[in-house]
């Protein structure tokens, strides 16, 4: 469980021994060269302890990235969000950055074609490398004459204090939150299924199981989520779960809607076990270890799972529930800068980076139906908001005084929703070139949010929207314009995301989904800029040429104007701004009281 390090010569010092001992298991696996992914059997982006291989071998925190070593050489390749905080954390510890142009590069696997001599071996864990992923990476390699083993994991070898499974509860999202029944879910999902012509479908990715059978845990960070697996049938549902993790009364509810619990280790066993027909699965959702459990006589679908696109297209009922929530997460931010902006004023209490993470959460944890907060809260203060995934901790966290800009990207969980947004704070006086930046991410955001498309739209055509006003002044950003957002659910959510990622048929924009737009702008040892809010997709009408969509503003937090160089906005521009404002002032006023609504009427002014 020790994968956390104290950075300094102290923790590369642990980090050499921690190659070394690996290098050691590599040796006797007769490996050459050794893949570590970031991830885990279920291929998830925020990992249970015991399957934070990379982040315990190298140090490097941030969650993504993919770790080579060989016997003489260790590189992290990761990308553009995490190059400044990886080269702090890698400092001394001999492995080097690699860096990519995005998280969906796969320039590891041309380092390992150029790097592993012809006859060798590279071997990396089947059970945490998805499908996909696995016949992009041996087609490679075979191509070059390198072997390519999946069925070891060094880990189990060289990692003696690695965790054990997560033992946390699983509890019910029950009414009225959750919206549809499991019984109704599993109906769509056969229906689904039925499409393909699939008698079975193996489910491994835990958002899509949480959502099917409206259960939620707590197995990984910020997600609601638990660890397990999945086989449905035209007549059955099996969820392969650690059985003392669900309550008597949670077991009794899934027995009367038909649905059977086994040990979590018995999926493989289970997939084996189908000896023909067609079962579907989907190969960026399922790991090699467990295509490699299918019998050969079984009839193999591949397609995305069912559920991502169910999940993703909130229903009406859903999307009151997350404007509700909205509100409340709206009234709580309210509440957190009014003593934010009262405390910097009386300068009697020191306020740094983990002081806003506190409060903040503090401030959302009054509210109803609150959880957790829906990742690591990134406050970041001058330089260290330039950091796109910077977390503060209580040995290195800025205070903030004197002149700045301040970044807090901060969420939460909620019964009935998830939140997610950015806003940039003047502390004291501020330059004209922080006052352009500022404006420009602003225009990309409004660009955006005030677009209309075609239904059906491929995502990634979104995202140039958002950059244009940024590019056209000469500046750029290095991440993805929105991701999807779950209901109480991961707060990066598929399958659509505004990006520069290849366009996909699967990433069709289509009605009810919800979106992030957080476009930014970045000056490396300096100040970042990013704006961002949730959106949702909402019917824009059809005028002969096909239905189109357009997005509703669902995030209620005043974007601080004393940041903006009026100048450089026109006025559709102020007049968005100025409607967005006295909507968020209508929508909080319920909901806060005192401070919190003097504060709000202040930052809601039109300009």
């Amino acid at each position: 469980m020790d994968t956390h390090l104290t950075n300094g010569i102290e923790g590369a010092l642990e980090i050499q021994k921690r190659l070394q001992a690996t290098r050691a298991a590599m040796a006797g696996a007769n490996i050459a060269a050794l893949l570590v992914p970031s991830s885990d059997p279920h291929l998830s982006e925020y990992l249970p302890d015991r399957w934070k291989a990379r982040e315990w071998l190298s140090g490097f925190t941030g969650s993504m990235g993919t770790l080579v070593v060989t016997m003489t050489e260790a590189h992290l390749f990761a990308d553009s969000r995490y190059w400044l905080q990886a080269e702090k954390e890698l400092a001394d510890t001999t492995i080097k950055l690699f860096r990519i142009k995005s998280g969906a590069s796969v320039e590891h696997i041309d380092w390992l074609a150029n790097h592993v001599a012809q006859g060798d071996v590279v071997g990396v864990d089947g059970a945490v490398i998805g499908l996909a992923s696995t016949r992009l990476l041996a087609t490679k390699l075979s191509e070059c004459g390198i072997v390519l083993m999946t069925s070891v994991d060094v880990f189990s070898e060289a990692w003696a204090t690695r965790a054990t499974l997560p033992t946390a509860a699983i509890y019910e999202h029950v009414a009225p939150h959750s919206v549809a029944t499991r019984v109704a879910k599993l109906v769509a999902l056969r229906e689904a299924m039925q499409h393909t012509h699939a008698q079975h479908h193996a489910i491994s990715t835990l958002d899509d199981i949480a959502y099917l059978f409206n259960l939620r845990g707590s197995d990984v960070d910020f997600n609601p989520v638990f660890v397990a697996h999945a086989i449905i049938s035209m007549t059955e549902a099996t969820l392969f779960v650690m059985p003392h993790k669900l309550p008597n009364d949670v077991i009794n509810a899934l027995r009367n809607d038909g649905i059977t619990v086994k040990h979590y280790d018995e999926f493989h066993a289970a997939l084996r076990a189908i000896n023909a027909g067609k079962l579907l699965i989907d190969p960026r959702r399922i790991t090699q270890r467990t295509h490699e459990a299918i019998a050969t006589s079984v009839n193999i679908v591949e397609a995305i799972n069912p559920t991502t696109f169910a999940k993703s297209r909130k229903t009406d009922v859903e999307a009151d529930y997350v404007r509700h929530t909205m509100a409340l997460d709206g009234a709580a931010m309210a509440e957190f800068y009014a003593w934010f902006e009262t405390a910097l004023a009386d300068n009697k209490e020191k306020i740094t980076e983990v002081t806003i993470d506190e409060k903040l959460t503090e401030a959302r944890a009054k509210r109803e139906g609150f959880i957790s907060r829906s990742f690591a809260t990134i406050a970041g203060f001058n330089a260290n908001g330039a950091l796109n995934h910077y977390r503060a901790s209580p040995a290195s966290a800025a205070t903030i005084e004197a002149n700045g800009i301040l970044l807090i990207d901060s969420g939460g969980q909620y019964l009935g929703g998830t939140t997610d947004i950015t806003r940039v704070w003047p502390i004291g006086a501020s330059t004209p070139e922080q006052r352009r930046d500022y404006t420009l991410v602003l225009k990309g955001a409004m660009a955006l949010s005030r677009a209309k498309f075609p239904s059906g739209t491929l995502s990634p055509y979104l995202d140039a929207i958002a950059r244009a006003p940024i590019w056209a002044a000469g500046f750029n950003y290095g991440h993805g314009t929105g991701h999807g957002v779950g209901y109480f659910m991961n707060v990066h959510e598929g399958p659509q995301s505004i990006s520069q990622a290849i366009p996909e048929p699967h990433m069709a924009m289509e009605v009810g989904m919800i979106t992030s737009i957080e476009p930014g702008l970045y000056r490396d040892g300096q100040w970042g800029m990013r704006i961002e809010n949730l959106v949702l997709n909402v019917p824009a009408g059809n005028q002969g040429f096909g239905d189109f969509l357009q997005f509703e503003t669902l995030t209620l937090c005043p974007i601080d104007t004393r940041l903006i160089d009026k100048s450089l906005l026109r006025e559709d521009e102020i007049s968005w701004l100025n409607t967005y404002h006295a909507e968020v002032a209508k929508r909080l006023m319920p909901h806060v009281l005192g401070a919190a609504r003097d504060w709000l009427v202040t930052r809601t002014q039109a300009i």
